[in-house]
């Protein structure tokens, strides 16, 4: 396979360290991992995967995302390089699936283009944003998506608009066609720069006051239950600090698990268990995870 992915000319490496790759801080080595620089590397890496019967990984900032302690064998494919980003007229923006959603939001303001200011702080990629249709503070990427470029299963390239995206609270239709996302358009509005810098610091400040910055995590574990707030019932259940080895229940937002130190994705595993247990046992909500277990 490595001799094959030289023939492509793309990058990669042996044995990452998963750790190294997420905002949790945690997870065991890939045993292959790709770093195409370009949408046509991406999808020469795609079809070469399908020729050898591979099914790749694809990882953006790891900002989501729990991989186990063993690691993960085979290919991983990271978008981290694919980070193009230009002016489009008429207030669209495209750029590539691995760019920063904090950076695409740094761009608009300096453009002076509203209506990113919610997503600022968002760890992750933009293509990951568009994944999981993050969202936070009233506002979601269905807000703002133009259009999305994409590989399909077949290795062909894509684009689907936003109407055709299925877009929900933290779904897209990439999770049921399993198409790789390559990059992406979003259309804003004009806006004042200084104004657009205000709103983005107020929304980070928020960020800092509410949620435990100060520790690695995955950002919010478990996904909102209809009517309530998944970190409101935790912390009715009194869990607030309650660990697993280096894992814990924040103390500062209880809808956060952090890495406390030398945390285990088996730790992380284990916390997330007990907290769904002793929260569906004194509640009867069942709280559906968020994050994406590899």
């Amino acid at each position: 396979m490595i001799e094959l992915v030289q023939a492509l000319g793309v990058a990669y490496e042996e044995n990452v360290p998963m750790s190294a790759k997420t905002s949790f801080k945690i997870g065991g080595p890939a045993e292959l991992m790709l770093f195409p620089a370009s949408e046509e590397q991406l999808q020469a890496c795609l079809k070469l995967c399908v020729e050898q019967g591979v099914k790749p990984f694809i990882l953006g900032c790891g900002s989501n995302l729990l991989v186990k302690d063993s690691g993960i064998d085979g290919v991983v494919i990271s978008t981290e390089k694919l980070l193009g980003i230009a002016l489009a007229g008429d207030g669209l923006i495209t750029c590539g699936a691995g760019m920063k959603l904090s950076e695409l939001c740094v761009f608009a303001q300096k453009n002076g283009l509203s209506g990113l200011e919610f997503a600022y702080g968002i760890p992750g990629s933009a293509g990951g944003a568009v994944y999981m249709n993050a969202g936070a503070y009233g506002g979601e990427m269905k807000d703002v998506l133009h259009s999305v470029r994409y590989i399909d299963t077949a290795g062909e390239m894509r684009e689907l608009p936003v109407d055709a995206l299925e877009l929900g609270y933290r779904r897209s239709v990439f999770m049921r066609n399993h198409g790789v996302i390559v990059g992406l358009t979003v259309k804003l509005s004009p806006g004042d720069p200084a104004n657009i810098k205000a709103k983005m610091n107020e929304t980070m400040q928020k960020r800092r006051d509410k949620q435990p910055l100060e520790f690695p995590s995955a950002g919010s574990v478990f996904k909102r239950p209809e009517g309530r707030f998944a970190g409101a019932l935790i912390e009715q259940c009194g869990l607030k600090g309650q660990s697993v080895g280096g894992a814990r229940v924040s103390e500062k937002h209880a809808g956060f698990i952090v890495n406390a130190g030398g945390a285990t994705a088996s730790d992380v595993r284990a916390l997330i268990a007990l907290v769904q247990t002793v929260v569906e046992n004194e509640t009867g909500v069942f709280l559906e995870p968020e994050i994406r277990f590899v």
